[in-house]
């Protein structure tokens, strides 16, 4: 027994614990600054996607100049979006809580609170529960349907945190999966009907991003890729190029194909002049995943990239114009 405890106390620490005792954790108002980072806030412009069916439903189910109407329906998707903002950022904490030592060896996640210690894990948790169970209850307060996709939407993630992410292509699945449950909850949100053509849509740009993701991570990592996410050691380059490429074209046609079929759309189908837009976003994306070798944090590029921007203000200027006008 004593040999035991001689050993014991000789074992050089773990990672987790070296970084523990080599970093100071902060206390009262920058723990409160550290939790909003871990939070992630830029990664809110994700659930953007829930004002789709609103914005789609204009000029159709409602018209602009309404306001008594307008207003309370943006209100239903402004409580929608923050629903999702909170149960995403809960997401965020329980997987930086478990990527701990990974995040550890990456370059840029290291500087991230948990994995530098400047957040304690127990109080990660602690917001974590927190910002779940104020999501979810945010979500079944604007109507049971929404609070049934969030709280989904809630399991989905705990299980792609503990599981589904380390499974091969099941992970990108599950990315998917999660856009097409805001897509659904902000048509839910507004009480419209959506094109099951949007689902479709949704599904393979999230899985476009996924993908490329994945890329940027090898191309950033290297040989040390598997060491900071497992997956990536199940992926190669050349299998997400061919991936890419597919989902590149089934996106492509998915969408030409949804400005031409959806109902609700103007029949003269000047929506298709939208499509430059998604063509040169697509573009441009791949453009900065495969020679500017960016791309490893969408949220980034969707913010930064002053040409993805530009793309971005051009889709909706359009089709705000089509739909407000070409449909009447």
């Amino acid at each position: 027994m004593a040999n035991d405890e001689v050993a014991l106390a000789a074992a050089p620490p773990t990672l987790a614990e070296t970084a523990a005792l080599e970093r100071p954790v902060a206390g009262g108002l920058p723990q409160l600054r550290y939790l909003l980072r871990s939070m992630r806030p830029r990664q809110w412009t994700k659930n953007g996607i829930v004002f789709l069916a609103l914005i789609f439903s204009v000029g159709q189910q409602y018209q602009l100049t309404d306001t008594s109407t307008v207003f309370p329906k943006l209100l239903e998707a402004l409580v929608a979006f923050a629903a999702f903002a909170l149960v995403s950022s809960a997401d965020y904490l329980v997987n930086d809580i478990r990527d701990i030592d990974q995040d550890r060896m990456h370059p840029r996640k290291s500087k991230r609170p948990i994995a530098a210690g400047l957040l304690p894990v127990p109080t990660a948790w602690a917001a974590a529960v927190a910002l779940a169970a104020l999501g979810n209850a945010a979500a079944f307060a604007l109507n049971w349907r929404v609070g049934l996709v969030v709280f989904a939407y809630t399991v989905l993630m705990v299980a792609y945190s503990y599981s589904l992410k380390h499974m091969v292509l099941i992970d990108l699945m599950v990315i998917a999966a999660g856009f097409v449950l805001r897509a659904m909850a902000g048509a839910l949100a507004v009480d419209v009907p959506i094109s099951p053509w949007l689902y479709v849509v949704t599904a393979l740009g999230a899985l476009f991003l996924g993908i490329n993701k994945r890329r940027a991570e090898i191309d950033l990592l290297q040989d040390g890729a598997g060491t900071h996410r497992k997956i990536l050691d199940e992926y190669s380059v050349e299998l997400l190029d061919q991936m890419a490429s597919t989902v590149t074209a089934a996106t492509l046609m998915a969408y030409g194909l949804y400005t031409f079929t959806a109902e609700g759309l103007p029949k003269d189908h000047s929506m298709m002049l939208t499509i430059p837009f998604v063509l040169y976003g697509i573009f441009r994306y791949l453009y900065l995943v495969n020679v500017k070798k960016e791309g490893g944090s969408p949220e980034d590029v969707l913010l930064k990239d002053v040409p993805i921007i530009l793309c971005i203000a051009g889709w909706v200027v359009t089709a705000g114009v089509v739909l407000l006008v070409a449909r009447g």
